[in-house]
């Protein structure tokens, strides 16, 4: 998701960048292929337009700040106006106080409309609510067993019926609602085949006759502009309060997030990103213009870790801080690790990461590159994962041969595992406030600025010396000593 994009802009903007001055030319020459990465990502050509011509006028009008890389400003812009293409958004539900709130779900059929009402249904019961689900999709004939099988592995009540008209099914499961103390009723109702196929009478009776509290359209990511179109068509007839984009951990190329805001006047709420129950996200227009700058979703990022380890045992958490406390962080720790990751979902991980998305190469899957990593751990005696400094040559060659890798990738794995338990050794003996003032400065440096990239030391070029540059450099410090 988004990977397109964030290349594409990432190379428009790359050459406004390292410019002492940037002229109104340049701007519009970058601005060029800024529309054509947001096209090819398949965004409305009338938002696509609109959108350029608002961060045009701010980069030509923007007064160059001294001490500011102009091409930061103008990064800075763009990330604002992304923001403002997909927000502002209300996430709360705003219950009702005296009576059972009503929600009703609509959409095409195959959305995930029936998946995301048991998504919701859990979302709303953490909360401490009381869902009841209701089973008003008479349509489509899986629909009503599909839901209450969501309901047994959510052990949340389904209201369903046999009376062949959806509009009673809704009434009759408030009244139920009413009557057995139930505070919550989501409405799964049936889904349409196309937008020009959709007798929306059905729809404007429920809305009539039983009054939700909130509409919500459900739509497929994956479609693109269709799911845009269908945000108007559904609005222009219902009203919505908001869109649930499904399917968003698959190959969508991102044109429906940045669209339906500025095209149906409707905001995305939540974000479908996986099959499992617990995968819908409220949606964050800054977190997600940051995933398009590449700048990554560390916030998100935090409360995914933090859903992890609510599901580690209390015994086991323990036993991981106090190794972290120790400094003592071995090969077994590490594929401990890369175990959490993979109940994270890979993908989307390396997604919130700022910069991962550069460190990967462009269609190397990430949850092979996790298999090979946890095969050459796997091919490692017990002492070896303990103590990986004893991994000689010959060591190497066993266990490339063990994981079907080479003795150069084990040598490299093993350095990038050194560095890590360097930092952790080194973390373990700060105080508090040292760690605090490391993150500051990781703060500072730009690793939680939207725009900025992590800035090289001073004298920094990446460029290593050679032998002869360093004998220079040996022979200034000498005679810098004697004066």
């Amino acid at each position: 998701m988004f990977e397109g994009i964030q290349r594409g802009l990432s190379t428009a903007l790359k050459k406004l960048s390292g410019r002492g001055r940037i002229t109104e030319a340049n701007i519009r020459e970058g601005m060029r292929e800024v529309r054509t990465a947001l096209l090819d990502a398949d965004v409305n050509l009338h938002v696509v337009d609109a959108f350029m011509k608002r961060v045009t006028e701010r980069s030509v009008g923007q007064e160059v700040l001294a001490r500011v890389d102009p091409s930061e400003q103008i990064i800075r812009i763009v990330y604002d106006e992304l923001v403002q293409l997909m927000g502002p958004v209300d996430h709360s539900f705003h219950f009702a106080k005296e009576r059972p709130t009503v929600i009703m779900l609509c959409g095409l059929q195959g959305s995930g409309k029936t998946t995301t009402a048991g998504k919701l249904a859990l979302n709303i019961r953490e909360q401490g609510r009381k869902p009841l689900l209701v089973a008003a999709d008479l349509q489509r004939p899986a629909a009503t067993d599909q839901i209450k099988v969501l309901g047994e592995q959510l052990n949340v009540p389904v209201y369903g019926e046999s009376d062949s008209n959806p509009v009673n099914v809704c009434k009759n499961a408030l009244a139920h609602a009413k009557k057995v103390g139930l505070d919550t009723v989501i409405l799964d109702t049936a889904g349409r085949l196309h937008i020009d196929e959709m007798p929306m009478d059905e729809l404007r009776q429920i809305d009539k006759l039983v009054r939700p509290d909130q509409v919500y359209l459900v739509c497929d990511a994956m479609t693109g502009q269709d799911a845009v179109n269908s945000a108007k068509a559904f609005n222009d007839a219902l009203e919505l309060n908001g869109v649930i984009l499904t399917k968003m951990d698959g190959d969508a190329r991102g044109g429906a997030a940045l669209s339906i805001k500025e095209v149906a006047q409707v905001p995305i709420k939540f974000l479908g990103v996986g099959e499992k129950l617990d995968r819908l996200e409220e949606f964050h227009p800054d977190r997600m213009a940051q995933r398009i700058l590449g700048q990554g979703d560390l916030m998100g990022l935090i409360e995914k870790v933090g859903r992890v380890q609510q599901e580690i045992s209390q015994e086991e958490l323990k036993k991981q801080q106090e190794k972290l406390a120790k400094g003592d962080f071995t090969l077994d720790d590490f594929r401990k690790q890369f175990e959490q990751l993979a109940k994270m979902g890979m993908k989307d991980v390396i997604n919130r990461m700022p910069g991962m998305g550069d460190v990967i190469p462009e269609g190397e899957d990430p949850e092979e590159a996790l298999k090979r990593i946890q095969g050459m751990v796997d091919s490692m005696t017990k002492d070896e994962r303990r103590n990986p400094d004893i991994i000689d040559m010959n060591r190497r060659r066993r266990i490339a041969n063990g994981s079907g890798t080479q003795p150069h990738e084990i040598k490299q794995f093993l350095q990038q595992f050194d560095q890590v338990r360097t930092l952790m050794r080194q973390m373990a003996q700060m105080s508090m406030w040292e760690r605090i003032k490391m993150v500051t400065g990781m703060q500072k440096a730009g690793a939680f600025n939207p725009g900025a990239g992590l800035k090289l030391k001073k004298g920094d070029t990446g460029h290593r010396k050679s032998a002869k540059e360093r004998a220079e450099d040996r022979k200034k410090k000498r005679k810098g000593k004697r004066k």
